[in-house]
Formats: C-alpha cells, structure tokens, sequence
C-alpha cells in the first residue's frame, strides 16, 4: 500500500509540474485580438483616424513598441507613436492618411500581457482610406451676359456657370440677386448642372445698366462658400421689334359706328414722333381718310375729321414707319378692315348709383379698419351689423354712429329706423349700377393692353376686359367734365404700390365707373380715381387715398387711408 501511494503522488507532481511547463504553449490562455478599429478590409477610412486594437486581456504597457505594433503603406513604414492602457494597444500616425490608399497594421509576437505571455503568432489586418474632404471654395467660372456686356436683350436670362456642383438649397433670390441702381429686380431663382439662372418676372428695361450678385450664402456640396461677394453687370438693348397686340374695331368687324375712333395697341411703348398720319392711315377703298392721330402709352389713335359714311368698307394700316423706343421697327405693315354700320354711337350716360350715391363707402358683410383712417363722407353696412365695422372707435347715437376719423355718419342694418330701410335700398341701388355698368355693349375699347395699363392716358369711352386689369404704373384719365369712363373688368383690378392715378382736361371722378368682377386691391400709398363697383371686396392697403367711392357687396377693407367722396 505504502508502495501504491508513492507512485501516486509522484504522477501528481509530475502532472502538475508538466501542466505549468505546456502553459505558453496553450492558445487558450494567450493573448489575442479581439477587435482592431479600423476593421481588417475596411475602406472609407477617415484620413485623421488612429489605429487601435483590442486584446483579450490586460497588456504589458513595456511590450507595446514601435517594433510590435507597426504600421505600413506598402513597404513604406509610416511614423507614429504607439501607447497601451490596459487591453487596448493604439497607432497614432504622426500625419493625416493619404487618401485612397491600403495600409497594413502588424502585432507581433513580442506582444505580451500583464501576465507576460506573448502573443501566439504576429497579427495583420489592412485597411483603405477614403477621398480627401473637399475644402477647395467654389468659383463662378462664367456669366451670361457676360461682364459689361451690351446689347443685351430685354428677355435675356442671368445665367452664373461654377467651378463645381452646388448645394440646390444655397442658391435663392437673396444669394442671387439682380438689380437696377439700388432697385432690386423680381424674378425666379433656378440651379441646375452647375449653373444658377435668374429669370426675371418682366422685360428688363432697355438702355438700362444692371448688376448680378452671387452671395458669400452659395455653397458647394461640402459646405464651401465662395470666397467673396461675385458681381458683373451689364447694359440691355432693345432689339425686338413691335408687334399689334390689339386693334379696336376688330378685323372684319361690322356695324362700327360712324363716329367711331381707329386705335391699335402696341407691344411695348413706342416713340411719338414715328407715329403719323404717315404711318397711320384709314382709307376707304382707295381714298384716305382725312383726321388726326394720336399717341399715348402704348396706344396709337386715328380721329377722322368728319363722320364714316354708312355700310362701307374702311381699311386701317400701320406701316413699318412706326418704330419703338429703341428704334426697332414693325417687321411688316398691320392692315385691318372693318364695315360701318348706319349711325353715329351715342355718348356713354354716366351710371345711376341710386341712393347709394349717399355712401362715400358701401358694403354688405364688414367694413374693416387698421387705424388711423380719414374718411369724408358717410359710411354704411347692410346686411351684417355695427359690430362688423371695425378698428373706428364707434360712438353711438340715435340710428347711426360717429368716429373721430370718419367726417360723416356711420350706418349700419342694426341700427335705430329708418336707416335699415335706408340701407338695403341703398345696397339694393348698389347692385342694380354694377349691372348696369356691367352690361353696357358695344364698348369703345376691348383687352386694352391685355389688361396692364400701366402708363397709358385713357379718353372717355366704354373699356371691356375679359381678364384681370393691372396698374404697374402711373394712368392718366383725360376729358372734359362732362365726360364718362366705364371700365368693365371680368376679373381682379390691382393697382401696384405708390401708383398714381391722375385726371387731366377737367374730367371728375364722379364720371369714372369701374365695374370689377373680381376683388380690387389698391397698393400702398397709392391712389385711386373713381367710383368702384366691386361684386367682391376692396382692399385699401397701408396710406392709399382714393377721390371717389367704395362700392362693395361683400366687404372694404382699410388700413390708415384717405377716402374722400367726389365733387
């Protein structure tokens, strides 16, 4: 037994002492890598990044050298400096990456742990960097027009070409701009293939210096700005020539009244003094007519000296004399007939308002006001009540009210007898002059200048569109006392902002009728002329004045105006 037992405990030491003599060579208890950043085969590598790896155990911080952990582009070494805090071994390269390059990480074998084993066999794992960042700014390489060109064509759009794609977002009306003097130009704002386009809303004037701006605001798809403000500028011209946009009477038209004036409309404001008798003729067969002619916007107008005769056939010709201001001329005579009726057309009656001729302003749903307004003359709402007439201080009385900014009376359908009566036959006369208005035939003049009528001097007359009415600029209304201008609009009536509407000739306001489909708005101190007969609403923006009334079947609004009844 003594014998059995010897020989067991000597297999045991022998065991133990061979155990701890195979523990180096035993996988399972060396270090090894458990993860490297950047990953083995990654691509895209940032160009500043560090190398790392992460073991399964604590390091010898001693082991961690230049000469175990290395890093290499090709056979090139790369210079860095290597450190160790507990399991993880880090490269810190002493320059960024070079871009789109392979570089291979080693640890080798003289990698130890805390507790001094190596590593079994060296560890190599590649990496690729990605592209360099692109801090290069963009440039505009090309503009059209061109710096201090001339010539340029009213419709011309402002194209700016860059160096490189851009950021879609950066490119807008307040990083591209145009502009005339100090006076910013509207327009639309595009970016497409490396090219911004400025498409302005209207022609640019002719003879006209103007300057594009690209802002420090534009930037490429990486952010870059460019390096300053960019500016070129350029001079339009005028080269296109005039068309006919309108004639009045129509081609081919029958029964023209015998006193009927010949007017046609131009494309664009031409010049006076190329606009005849010698390039503005009416003949009847061969036989020219005797009158004068006249000019103003864009309009030209042929009076004949004495009455058309009946149901004969007249022929009215613009010849290629007329020019604009530019000095382009009509491509090819405009000729056009018409066929007189039997008689003479009677002068326009002015519109019967009724009893609503006693209201400076008339609606139906709410007389709305941001004050401080000056109203001259009475005011009046029907059906809706006193509450819906806003922003006046109301002070009550006995079947009307008062305010400090209205020099008159303010009536509304809830108020004491007799003013309900009194303002729905008000509203009531309101509506029967619009129709009336409205349904005036044969007019004088139809789609005058396609609906703007910016810049023109209107006679006295029955004026027709189908369409909306523009004033972009200053109208001038011109006749006698006695005569009447009735302007039937199909749809809105808008007057820009700080455009003036003035009368020449001793023409009075209580004569001008402009009926209005749709809403009108006057701009900002702006001002109007005239009696208004809005089947919507009227909207009188900040400091407008008008010389005239308000009539609407919905509702008026103001905002610190001046409103004064006509004489």
């Amino acid at each position: 037994m003594k014998t059995r037992n010897v020989i067991a405990i000597v297999a045991m030491l022998v065991a133990v002492i061979m155990g701890g003599c195979k523990k180096d060579d035993d996988p399972a208890v060396r270090p090894r890598v458990i993860s490297t950043n950047p990953i083995s085969s990654a691509t895209g590598v940032v160009l500043n990044g560090k190398v790392s790896a992460k073991f399964s155990a604590a390091l010898s911080v001693a082991s961690i050298t230049s000469e175990t952990f290395s890093l290499q582009q090709g056979t090139t070494a790369v210079a860095g400096t290597v450190s160790a805090v507990d399991s993880t071994a880090l490269f810190s390269p002493s320059a960024n990456f070079l871009p789109n390059t392979t570089y291979t990480a080693t640890l080798k074998t003289g990698v130890k742990d805390a507790a001094g084993t190596t590593l079994a066999s060296n560890y190599v794992w590649t990496f690729t960097t990605g592209a360099a960042p692109d801090v290069t700014k963009p440039t505009a390489t090309l503009t059209d027009p061109l710096n201090n060109a001339t010539g340029v064509t009213l419709d011309h759009l402002v194209v700016v070409t860059f160096s490189e794609a851009m950021d879609a977002t950066s490119i807008t009306p307040v990083t591209f701009t145009l502009k005339q003097g100090t006076t910013a130009v509207a327009g639309l704002v595009t970016y497409a293939a490396s090219k911004a386009t400025f498409t302005p809303s209207s022609a640019l004037s002719s003879n006209t210096v103007y300057t594009a701006t690209i802002t420090t605001g534009a930037k490429d798809l990486a952010g870059n700005t460019i390096a300053a403000n960019y500016l070129f500028s350029f001079t339009t011209k005028d080269t296109s020539p005039p068309i006919v946009n309108a004639t009045d009477p129509l081609n081919n038209a029958t029964g023209v009244a015998t006193n009927k004036a010949v007017t046609l409309t131009f494309s664009k404001p031409m010049d006076p003094l190329t606009i005849t008798t010698s390039t503005f003729m009416l003949k009847q067969g061969t036989t020219a007519v005797a009158g004068t002619v006249s000019y103003s916007g864009n309009t030209a107008k042929f009076t004949s000296s004495a009455l058309l005769s009946a149901s004969l056939v007249y022929t009215a010709t613009v010849t290629i004399g007329a020019k604009d201001l530019s000095g382009n001329a009509l491509a090819a005579n405009t000729v056009w007939s018409f066929t007189t009726g039997t008689s003479a057309s009677a002068a326009q009656a002015v519109v019967n308002l009724g009893s609503s001729i006693n209201y400076v302003i008339l609606a139906k749903t709410a007389i709305n006001n941001s004050p401080t307004s000056a109203i001259t003359g009475d005011m009046g709402l029907s059906p809706a009540a006193e509450s819906f007439i806003t922003g006046f201080s109301l002070t009550d009385a006995t079947g009307y009210a008062t305010s400090p900014q209205v020099t008159g009376k303010i009536y509304a359908a809830d108020q004491a007898s007799p003013t309900p009566i009194n303002l729905t036959t008000a509203v009531a006369d309101m509506i029967t002059a619009y129709n009336d208005a409205a349904g005036r035939p044969s007019p004088d003049f139809s789609e005058l200048g396609t609906g703007n009528i910016g810049g023109q001097t209107l006679g006295a007359g029955l004026y027709k569109w189908t369409n909306t009415v523009t004033l972009p600029s200053d109208v001038t209304i011109s006749g006698g006392a006695n005569d009447v201008w009735i302007f039937q609009v199909a749809g809105d009536l808008t007057v820009s902002n700080a455009v003036n509407i003035t009368l020449m000739g001793g023409a009075l306001a209580k004569n001008i009728f402009w009926q209005v489909a749709g809403t009108v708005s006057v701009g900002t101190t702006s001002h109007f002329e005239g009696i208004i007969l809005s089947k919507t609403g009227v909207t009188f923006k900040t400091g407008a004045s008008m010389n005239g009334r308000a009539l609407a079947q919905t509702a008026v609004i103001l905002d610190s105006n001046a409103i004064t009844k006509p004489q």
